[in-house]
């Protein structure tokens, strides 16, 4: 690698602090540093790594001569531009010049994260005759004979298509498909590491919904499931409701139905600790994209007494059309029940909840006391919240965010893994709401009424008995909801 700083950062749970900043290991830097081989040297290179505030974590030699020394140091920066400088101002240093850079994260990635590997062995002749020709062509007929048979004679029934555009990558916009491999790969991982599903990366070059949806339809047979991903709105809407009805598959925008889930899980938890019911408070989401739509549906479906929806524009009224989108026209008939007219700063008087799913430092100080008794705010905006999380908490009762640095993080990957493992177990037809909302439940229970506080709403993603509890209801809730192809869990 060329000396230089080159790729995308994104942030991870930090480690340490730099100048007061939260720094984690995707701002690590491991420079390859050539040093004159005389005393002094080593210690003018990390003053001046600290004085540019980099944070050195390890010194290592890689060789000695007799005229220099080649050392590798790992340096935690700021960001991608932090590093930049560090290195420029290492070269200005006589006699010590920076060799090579390597960045963590893009070392973690080369070749890819994901391989595929046989499940059985292929050593002779006759484990060839029995994983293919000749054995095969009967495992072929059987499945002609009887089509559901590929749920358990192939990998359909544990597998799933992770599908995206690349239109809306993380928080980074539309980049195209290729810059979405990463984002799929590392999805593809949760499925596997989180709920033993296998799940294969799908990028397509199109961005046309006919396009997306017909490609899908076409691949469908090879998967038990359809995870859609990093789809911008309106055009994940209409590909996941086509797909829905098309394919007789479980199908989910995770992007939505995903972050919704944890939203009501955390929500529901916050509640029971100021003592409020889901039925008598009122929320405002700010934000209706492809998160907010789909919280707004869920938090509706699960009970919510009112919800106030806010745009770039102010709260959507229903019947002022001109300046909604088709799906806002019916997020406009479902709330505002009160037809409250004016922007954030009126949505919120009075409000019990703040759901944010929009931009970075919007919410005041002003706009937290008007809230009613002891607020609950979300501030899920990444990487910068709605608002300050320090100020968020001097006002309101319980703050979550997206973030992994603060208490509360809502992450969309405490839900997806163990509703899609759900659908699986049962080969599910579609994913119901009842589905989701057995989900949500499900993920509020996993932390202990008697373990649960102000900074303890949702559980660790780590946790691993999350999966199974999920899966389980999720289960159930599609043998009840009569979507479930087997009607008995597995193992019973």
């Amino acid at each position: 690698m060329p000396v230089g700083v080159t790729g995308i950062f994104v942030y991870l749970e930090p480690e340490n602090e730099v100048n007061g900043m939260s720094v984690g290991v995707a701002y690590t830097l491991t420079l390859r540093c050539q040093i004159e081989n005389r005393p002094g040297m080593l210690g003018r290179l990390t003053t001046l790594i600290g004085e540019v505030g980099g944070d050195i974590g390890a010194i290592d030699i890689v060789r000695a001569e007799r005229n220099f020394l080649v050392r590798d140091i790992t340096v935690r920066v700021q960001d991608e531009q932090h590093g930049e400088q560090l290195v420029a101002a290492i070269n200005t240093l006589q006699n010590i010049k920076v060799l090579q850079v390597s960045d963590r994260v893009l070392l973690t990635h080369l070749g890819g994260k994901l391989t595929t590997q046989s499940r059985v062995p292929l050593k002779t002749r006759d484990d060839l005759s029995l994983a293919y020709t000749p054995g095969v062509a009967r495992v072929c007929r059987a499945i002609a004979d009887d089509p559901e048979k590929v749920y358990s004679l192939t990998w359909k029934g544990n597998s799933v298509a992770v599908v995206s555009d690349g239109s809306a990558i993380l928080g980074l916009g539309n980049l195209g498909p290729e810059a979405a491999m990463p984002v799929m790969e590392g999805k593809a991982i949760l499925f596997k590491e989180l709920a033993n599903i296998d799940a294969v990366p799908i990028c397509l070059r199109s961005q046309d919904p006919d396009i997306i949806v017909q490609t899908v339809e076409q691949i469908a047979p090879s998967f038990g499931g359809i995870n859609l991903e990093d789809i911008a709105a309106p055009n994940c809407f209409i590909v996941e409701g086509r797909l829905e009805e098309s394919l007789d598959l479980p199908v989910m925008h995770d992007d939505q139905h995903g972050t919704a889930v944890v939203v009501l899980a955390a929500l529901r938890n916050a509640l029971r600790l100021v003592g409020k019911a889901l039925s008598d408070v009122r929320v405002v989401i700010n934000g209706v994209g492809a998160a907010g739509t789909a919280i707004i549906r869920t938090l509706l479906e699960a009970g919510v007494g009112e919800i106030t929806a806010v745009d770039r524009f102010g709260i959507l009224v229903e019947g002022d059309d001109a300046r909604q989108t088709p799906m806002q026209r019916i997020i406009a008939s479902l709330t505002n029940r009160e037809r409250r007219r004016g922007d954030l700063a009126v949505a919120l008087r009075g409000a019990d909840v703040f759901i944010g799913v929009s931009r970075g430092n919007i919410l005041t100080t002003d706009h937290v006391r008007s809230m009613s008794a002891d607020p609950i705010v979300f501030a899920l905006a990444n990487p910068i919240p709605e608002g300050d999380p320090d100020m968020l908490r001097q006002y309101a009762r319980v703050v979550a965010t997206g973030r992994s640095d603060q208490p509360n993080q809502i992450n969309n990957v405490l839900s997806f893994p163990g509703i899609f493992r759900g659908a699986l177990d049962v080969n599910a037809r579609r994913i119901t709401s009842a589905m989701r909302l057995a989900a949500a439940e499900a993920l509020a229970n996993a932390v202990p009424i008697e373990e649960m506080n102000e900074d303890y709403i949702v559980p660790s993603v780590f946790n691993r008995q999350i999966v199974p509890a999920i899966a389980h209801a999720v289960a159930q809730a599609a043998i009840a909801d009569g979507v479930a192809r087997r009607n008995h869990l597995p193992g019973d």
